[in-house]
Formats: C-alpha cells, structure tokens, sequence
C-alpha cells in the first residue's frame, strides 16, 4: 500500500509582494568596474586559472564555471554576464536555489527571505509568484525539450510562456503514444497540468524589470547552457502545488547531459567550482565518468584539464599531494576531496567569490579581442 501523502494543495501561498526581503538587486549588485583586491589578482592560482581559460578558448575547450546560490545572492550577475559576453565562459552551472534567487531579482528586484522569522509563521517558502510562475516555466520546458536553468532563462528573457490547447495535447497524445511515447507522455503530463490550474491557452506575459541582472537570460540569449541542477526538496518551489516530479525529472536530466557534453570537451579546459560544496563535486565526478568511459573506448582520455575550487573554508592540506589520511580534517572537505580524485591539475583557493570573480574578469581584460 502506497504511503499517505501530504496535500499541497492545502498549503496558503501568499503575495511574494508581501514578503519582507534581506536584498534589492539595485543596491547589492557587483559593477564590472569594481577592482578587485590587488593581492587576489596577483595570487599564483588566479594567474593560473586565466592562462588556462585563455589557452582553452584559443583552442575550443571548455570553460565551465559552477556556482552556489550566494554568487547570485551577492549581486554577481553583471560580472557573469561580461564573462560570457566577452566569450570567456562556455558553460554555467548551479543548483535550484541559485536559479530561484536570479529569477526573483529579474521579477521583482528583490529577493532572499528572512528564513528563521517565517518558518515561524509556517510562511517559509510559500510565495505564490515564485513556486507558480518558476515551476510553470519548469513543466512547459519540460514539453518543449528544454533543460532546467534554459527553461527559466528563457521564461525571463521572453517575458512570456506560451500554454498549448487542450485539445492539441490530447491530439498529441493520441497521435504520438505508439511512435514517440516519451513525447507522448510529456504531452499528458503538461495537459494535466493545465486542466488541474484550468489555465487558460496562449500567451502568459509576466514582466521581468530587472533582467539585465539575469544570469540565465543572458545565458539564453547568448546561446550558453546555462544548467540547473536541483536535489528534490531542496528548494521553496517544491512547496508549491504547481511542481511536477515529472517536469522536474525531464528538465534535470536534460541538463545533467548538457553538463556531461560539455564535460567531454574539458581536456584542455577550465573547471571553476565556486562557493558550491556540494553540487558541483556531485554532478562533476558523475559527468567526468561517463564521458571518460566514452573517451577510452574512442583512444582517447579527459587528463589535461585545471580545476579551481574556490570557497570561503581554509584548507590546512597540500592537495599536490593528493587527498590527506582519514584522521586529517580537511579529508572531509568533500570538494577538495571529490575533485582532487578528478585527475588533471586541482587547486584550491580560499576566497570570497565576489573577490575572486572580479580577479578573473579584470585580469582576462588584457586578453580581450
């Protein structure tokens, strides 16, 4: 017997205009102007890792950068956005928070909740523009072939979503379940949907004020993945009726071999992991596996890519000298650890990713076309 299952639709979402937010985009956001500290821009690691970026770009490998939450949180879009407008990064990558808190600052400008004061209020989380609109974005890319973080990006540079017929899904589905079950399915997943919230068909205009702080709609525009990597639960849009497992698992995945393709150019590529200590590692290792199993069996092999992690953790370890017994504490910095068994060169930097992003972007300046 299935277990008993709690009911979302019970849950009171209120206004996210009525929530009290910690930030406001306009006043928190990192100018590309901004000069870094000088003694980051002349650290051995930052020197390295912009050799690596420039060589990579020269010869069409990889350059990744990964990131937790906070580097949207600290207003570090426009330093993203340059280093993609001037084709430096060739793929960006975070978890659902970080897409969640770009996609609130683009919709309203502010973003960041006070977490401890409305859990208290059984409010945490539960804001209706947020888990409708960002999961809605979710379920119709998820029909339309898109990943996640290109799902929302997309949502917020157009502006728009567009809500099929009803009966064009059904005609769908009829049509589709005995050549294209998957397409099929996806079809009667979204259909459900929309009968379920008794949405309306056609174009839904939601305006963006703030999306030149986008990240994933620069992304979108540009034409660079830019791809989200959830955990279920993890995030407040899960609190909202509209989240669909489904959608959630069709867009995820999409990504997660988005994030592999680009993996499997990274021999001689840059892997920049920032201020994410636990999705990044994940998701990298699972990606550098099977595009090393691919490469083999090709003569081939991802060993000549630099990684650098870089967090706020001081590490007392040489991971020169590859990972420290089980007794050393820093053995359980997990991202060191995952990372430094990667091959290829590991480095690991203590820094603020606002610091560090800013040493990076002035210091490729020199190198601009």
């Amino acid at each position: 017997m299935p277990y008993p299952q709690f009911n979302r639709d019970d849950v009171c979402m209120k206004p996210l205009s009525s929530r009290i937010n910690k930030s406001e985009i306009e006043k928190i956001y990192v100018p590309v102007t901004q000069e870094p500290p000088e003694e980051l821009m002349a650290h051995d690691s930052v020197k390295k890792a912009v050799e690596r970026i420039v060589t990579a770009r020269e010869n069409e490998r990889s350059v990744m950068m990964t990131f937790g939450a906070h580097t949207i949180k600290n207003g570090m879009g426009p330093v993203l956005i340059k280093l993609m407008e001037d084709g430096w990064v060739t793929h960006l990558a975070t978890n659902g928070a970080g897409i969640i808190h770009d996609w609130e600052f683009s919709f309203q400008g502010q973003s960041s909740e006070d977490v401890e004061s409305y859990v208290k209020q059984g409010q945490f989380g539960n804001w209706q523009e947020t888990g409708f609109n960002i999961n809605l974005a979710l379920n119709i890319g998820a029909y339309e072939g898109k990943g996640y973080g290109e799902s929302v990006g997309a949502f917020i540079q157009n502006e728009k979503l567009t809500i099929p017929e009803t009966a064009q899904l059904e005609e769908e589905v009829a049509k589709e379940i005995k050549s294209n079950p998957s397409q099929a399915a996806s079809a009667a997943e979204l259909l459900s949907i929309i009968k379920h919230f008794d949405l309306p068909s056609g174009e839904m205009k939601v305006s963006h004020p703030w999306k030149k702080f986008c990240v994933q709609a620069a992304a979108y525009r540009l034409g660079i993945p830019s791809t989200g990597h959830p955990m279920f639960g993890h995030d407040i849009i899960y609190n909202h009726p509209m989240n669909n497992g489904t959608s959630i698992g069709r867009v995820a995945e999409r990504d997660f071999l988005s994030f592999a393709e680009s993996v499997s150019h990274l021999d001689g590529g840059v892997y920049l992991s920032i201020g994410s200590a636990v999705m990044s590692p994940m998701v990298f290792e699972k990606s550098l596996s099977i595009c090393q199993n691919v490469a083999i069996q090709k003569g081939e092999r991802i060993d000549n890519h630099f990684i650098l992690v870089v967090d706020l953790a001081k590490s007392h370890w040489d991971w020169s000298k590859g990972e420290p017994p089980i007794d050393n504490p820093d053995y359980y910095l997990r991202y060191n650890k995952s990372f430094n068994r990667m091959g290829g060169e590991m480095r690991y930097l203590t820094a603020d990713n606002r610091d560090f992003l800013l040493a990076i972007s002035h210091s490729l300046q020199k190198y601009k076309k």
